[in-house]
């Protein structure tokens, strides 16, 4: 994991102070979630945070305590939100209450409590615990973990109830959470954490997953969240530019940047200029080595202009009685499946069309490939379209832009692209498994074209939205491409598309990544792998077992100690019996006898020194 900035707690101090400036135009309003009864009902949100002995290890740098500063610095007030760390046991420092200044105030107190770490990794009990208490509204559940599930071996051997404990978080506690209105964001702090876990969680609940290592893909993984839960408008800043129409209330500017890279100055439309210094009363302006905030009450219409530094993220946001509303956003993708949007502008209660209004979507990210941006048409003040599917997997954002001579928006959303359907190898059976990942594919619906050199394979159901494709053999050594189609018919459309390239040679291998196997593959395959891990490793060399006894020795006597003498009688009669350690306790001992008259030897020296007397006059 790369190190913190150090400018990290400052960032979180200024996220703090700037919280309600920010979030003025993040203001609660309708989520635009379907027909849900939970869409009418402002959120609530619930911080969930590991303190298990794991993210001592995955979370060196203490970013969940960070992140934990700038989720409670970007949460609105007024919402309710809660707190709850876990390891071995579940505990509720700070209970749900509705977020102002107060309970801002407690929870960046909570940090230090975070690094009390606990020995274990209870993820089933944290989110069962979490979202046990009712809730006007939807429930979302923010989720910081190293994503590793590891029971107490109390509650039977391991890694079994692990592998238990995943099984009935994915399988049964998800998707009756998700029946209950709650939401999973999941923000992993590993790259070696169970991503597929992550995955299954946001995936199953309609929420977002990410993985952060440095403080900046934290913050934009929060940032991502927030908008996600509490949507919002913004104005689009290009070339450092912004245009502010006659509806605009305030608007918010953040404006990201590089410690030490200069002073940020906003120029107004008829060419003022602000910094800090000299704002006029009623702008507030925060300052802060890797960001400026500057919120702007009723700001003069026109176009406006940021001069100095502004990275790629930065952004304004506005509160205005003109706002874009959207059909349901999924944070879910499946790659091959196109996206159907619709989006009207509101203004109070009623739908109106700006004179000239266009509205347009883009996709952009690490799942795309080339552009994809279409156009809306408008249907009786509602402008629908289907947005083409995305080639890839991984992270992307969806750029909604409404504009029109006296109107310009913009609502951004991020989202996860996963397979349709997953890919993997198993080797033992010389096969390729596939699952199905979108929710409505199964055996009913859906098909395969598969081939390799020509010759058509049969691809055969395996289980419940499984299949299996049997590898054929290979007399040479020459990688040959097997090209597979999936063909689905949903509510009477058709839909193909070509699975990634699987390339077999004679050995049987396979070239999928893990991101193109999907979460449950993945997942398959990590617990897979702890399984292997469980298995009783070979005798180490005689010289390693001495090293891990001289290390360990002083823990292992106290563990045989506490076990009693039923623990130390097996030992030392295995002991007895192996002439190794014989030997190795001969070594102990010399070292011992050197190390003891070497550390005599220095008790002596500082003694003659001691009475040597400084030189005076």
């Amino acid at each position: 994991m790369k190190k913190s900035n150090p400018s990290m707690s400052v960032l979180v101090a200024g996220l703090v102070a700037g919280a309600m400036a920010f979030t003025l135009a993040s203001s609660v309003m309708a989520q635009d979630v379907g027909d849900d009864a939970w869409a009418e009902q402002p959120p609530d949100v619930r911080v969930v945070v590991d303190v298990s002995g794991s993210m001592k290890t995955n979370d060196p740098n203490k970013l969940a305590g960070s992140a934990l500063d700038m989720l409670v610095a970007l949460l609105p007030g007024g919402v309710n939100a809660g707190i709850w760390t876990f390891g071995q046991s579940v505990d509720n420092p700070l209970p749900p209450a509705r977020v102002d200044a107060q309970w801002r105030e407690r929870a960046l107190a909570l940090p230090p409590a975070l690094e009390q770490y606990q020995q274990y990794t209870d993820i089933e009990a944290a989110l069962s615990t979490a979202a046990a208490a009712e809730a006007e509204g939807w429930r979302h559940l923010v989720l910081l973990t190293d994503g590793v599930i590891d029971l107490a071996p109390g509650n039977g051997s391991k890694p079994e109830i692990d592998l238990a404990s995943r099984a009935r978080l994915v399988d049964s506690v998800v998707p009756a959470l998700a029946d209950q209105g709650v939401a999973i964001h999941a923000i992993a702090f590993s790259d070696g954490a169970d991503v597929a876990l992550v995955e299954r969680l946001a995936q199953r609940t309609g929420g977002l997953a990410a993985v952060a290592e440095t403080p900046n893909a934290l913050l934009g993984a929060f940032l991502d969240i927030v908008e996600r839960i509490f949507p919002v408008d913004q104005v689009p800043l290009q070339d450092q530019r912004f245009t502010v129409d006659a509806s605009v209330d305030d608007f918010s500017a953040l404006v990201f940047h590089e410690p030490g890279q200069g002073e940020v100055t906003l120029v107004a439309p008829d060419g003022r200029r602000y910094t800090r210094d000299t704002a006029p009363a009623g702008v507030r302006w925060q300052r802060e080595p890797r960001f400026d905030l500057i919120q702007v009450p009723r700001p003069e219409q026109g176009e406006w202009r940021i001069e100095g530094p502004v990275a790629d993220d930065s952004r304004v946001t506005v509160n205005s009685d003109r706002q874009l509303v959207t059909g349901a956003l999924p944070a879910t993708l499946y790659s091959g499946f196109s996206v159907p949007l619709s989006v009207r502008v509101e203004q109070g209660d009623d739908v109106m069309v700006p004179e000239g209004l266009q509205v347009t979507a883009e996709l952009t990210g690490e799942a795309v490939e080339g552009s994809h941006v279409v156009s809306l048409v408008n249907q009786q003040g509602v402008f629908r379209a289907d947005l083409a599917a995305p080639a890839g997997v991984g992270a992307a954002r969806l750029v909604i832009t409404a504009k029109a001579d006296d109107f310009h928006r913009q609502r951004v959303q991020a989202v996860n692209v996963l397979p349709a359907i997953g890919v993997a190898l198993d080797r033992q059976q010389r096969s390729v498994s596939l699952v199905a990942e979108h929710p409505r594919l199964e055996h009913g619906n859906t098909r395969f074209e598969a081939e390799l050199t020509g010759q058509p394979l049969q691809v055969k159901p395996a289980g419940d939205r499984r299949w299996t494709l049997q590898l054929p053999e290979l007399e040479d050594d020459v990688r040959r491409p097997m090209r597979i189609v999936a063909v689905a018919e949903l509510d009477g459309d058709e839909t193909r598309w070509e699975l990634p390239t699987v390339w077999i040679n004679a050995d049987g291998e396979v070239g999928i990544d893990r991101a193109l196997a999907g979460p449950t593959l993945s997942g398959e395959r990590f617990a897979s792998a702890s399984e292997d891990t469980a298995a009783p490793a070979q005798q180490a060399p005689l010289a390693d077992r001495f090293v891990a006894l001289v290390n360990e020795g002083p823990e292992r006597l106290v563990q045989w100690w506490r076990d009693g003498r039923p623990g130390l009688a097996p030992a030392m009669e295995q002991a007895r019996s192996d002439p190794r350690v014989l030997v190795s306790l001969v070594v102990v001992l010399v070292v011992c006898v050197v190390l003891y008259l070497w550390r005599r030897r220095r008790q002596r020296q500082p003694e003659r020194e001691s009475t040597r007397e400084e030189p005076h006059v």
